[in-house]
Formats: structure tokens, sequence, C-alpha cells
């Protein structure tokens, strides 16, 4: 059984998005899952970026507006969005409360290494 706490993993800050890794690619022979627990500041937002893996996110706690391609929708604690693979995506965080969400996303990445080479690339 493989098991990681959010505050034992690798960890990322950017634009008041904090992401915790929890699963990527070499934690575990031929793991095929990418997971990641981010937390967003009030007012903050990720830059719309995209990726070849599809992925989702859980909201978890918060509130905000999650865009997919061309669709922009509210989102809060307790909904799933999918993003499909290649889609241009990103979510703000529209209250006054941390957003939370944990994201999954396959095939896996090195996320440590995206996150550090800009290969989670932004919207021009």
């Amino acid at each position: 059984m493989y098991t990681r706490n959010k505050e034992e993993g690798p960890r990322r800050e950017r634009s008041g998005l904090v992401s915790h890794i929890l699963l990527q690619r070499g934690d575990l022979p031929e793991v095929s899952l990418t997971a990641t627990w981010v937390e967003v500041a009030p007012g903050s937002r990720q830059r719309p970026h995209d990726h070849a893996s599809e992925q989702v996110y859980v909201i978890t706690a918060g509130r905000g507006r999650m865009l997919v391609g061309e669709e922009e929708r509210e989102v809060g604690a307790g909904d799933l969005v999918h993003i499909p693979s290649g889609a241009v995506h990103g979510i703000e965080n529209a209250s006054e409360a941390v957003l939370i969400y944990v994201s999954a996303a396959t095939p896996a990445l090195d996320a440590e290494a995206a996150y550090d080479a800009g290969q989670l690339r932004s919207e021009g």
C-alpha cells in the first residue's frame, strides 16, 4: 500500500496556489496516475494551461470558476470537473475562503518537472 500525506510530498507555490504532489511518475513502478492536492488563496487563479494528460478536479472546499476549453462554470465543494486531454483549463477562487481541490491526471506526469520546467503550458 502506498500512502503520502500532503505535508510529506513535494510542494510547489505559484501565484497564490500551493500544490502538494501526492503521486507522480517515478513514485511507484509503472504508476499511471498523477495526483495533487491544491490550495487556491482567495482572489487567486491558475493561469489557463494545457497538457497531454486527461485530468479531473474534485473540489473539496470553497467555490470558484472553472474554465475548460471555451466553457466556464461556477464550481464548489463536492463537484468533479473532467478535463479532456489537451483542453485549455484553469480555476479561479471567487470566494473569501481557500478553495481546495484534488487533481488526478493520466497518463502520469513527472509533476515536479512539469511545474519547474514550465511544461504545463500557458495559453498565449
